[in-house]
């Protein structure tokens, strides 16, 4: 199934309603000091259901578990919530940061249909994750894929999300990064070591610019795991299955789904990106939410928000919003 046709098929369905908010907590009547954030997430999961079965949905967990102020930050193709633990760690003093692992991704299920690795699964998996969360609205992070997602789920009446962050995606998917990222995803083989492991890492994720050697450690360490015979990518090879499939012929457009997005929204961009290009983003300013837009220079696909100067705008966005 095409994403277009995925998407038309989703579209076709009434949307999930999210539930009723739990009531809040009353205020305290003398004034106490705030409990510490925690400096590591609880890890979670929810059990989710798909056109063929059951599947577990992990996500990490970051700040107070009764803040009813939710942020979901959801990753790209190949990668998993971990990607966030800057950017979550920054906003757990004023969110309940929750950073999902869509399914076949960390430490999420696989699933045993590869063809159900589409957006209309990922979609259904973050309104029950909402729905677990118990909250009425959230506000939105997402990165390329989580940001697809993002996007449909704000272009829907009625939706939860109240404001949206786009990173490095946006309602034109060129044609030609999704040559590039088809010629990696799934293809991953088996390391002999933890660091070869990481070498393949930061080739096929050059374009996210000048790290640190403890941030391509950070993002390799949450992003490899130990099998028989040496180190494999956390996903499941099956993702790259849907890609495979699909003759990629020509830029995907999703224009009537941005323009449907009324929550004001921000757009990051690599200034080198090759899926998200400047003329799109620079229509993204003008139609639809009309979204705020910033530019990182010496960044391809995608931004990796782990430094100060990536998490300092998305921050000031989103707490515009309280």
């Amino acid at each position: 199934m095409s994403l277009l046709a995925a998407l038309r098929k989703l579209f076709a369905g009434a949307p999930a309603t999210p539930p009723a908010p739990r009531s809040p907590v009353p205020a305290p009547l003398t004034e106490v000091a705030p409990e510490p954030v925690a400096p590591e997430p609880r890890l979670r999961s929810v059990q989710c259901i798909g056109a063929h079965g059951f599947h577990r949905m992990a996500y990490t967990e970051w700040g107070d578990p009764h803040n009813p102020r939710v942020l979901v930050c959801v990753h790209g193709l190949t990668r998993n919530g971990r990607d966030f633990d800057d950017l979550a760690r920054a906003l757990a003093p004023h969110y309940r940061v929750v950073c999902p692992d869509v399914a076949g991704r960390g430490r999420s299920g696989w699933l045993a249909v590869k063809d159900d690795y589409q957006l209309p699964t990922y979609v259904a998996d973050m309104i029950t994750l909402i729905a677990r969360l118990d909250v009425e609205t959230v506000h939105w992070v997402g990165t390329s894929m989580g940001g697809l997602i993002g996007m449909i789920i704000a272009s829907m009446p009625d939706s939860p999300i109240r404001r949206l962050v786009l990173n490095d995606v946006g309602p034109v998917v060129t044609a030609a990064s999704l040559k590039r990222i088809g010629q990696y995803v799934g293809n991953a083989p088996v390391f002999p070591s933890y660091e070869a492991g990481e070498s393949y890492i930061r080739e096929v994720s050059a374009p996210f610019g000048r790290l640190t050697d403890a941030q391509w450690r950070h993002l390799s360490e949450t992003s490899l795991k130990e099998v028989e015979g040496g180190w494999a990518m956390r996903y499941d090879p099956g993702i790259g299955e849907p890609f495979r499939k699909t003759p990629i012929l020509a830029d995907v457009n999703l224009w009537p789904i941005y323009e449907a997005i009324s929550s004001p929204t921000l757009v990051m961009r690599g200034a080198e990106s090759d899926l998200l290009l400047h003329e799109t983003a620079a229509q993204m300013a003008t139609r639809g939410p009309k979204a705020r837009l910033v530019e990182v220079p010496d960044v391809g696909h995608a931004p990796t928000l782990m430094n100060a100067h990536q998490i300092a705008p998305i921050r000031d966005f989103l707490l515009e919003g309280r």
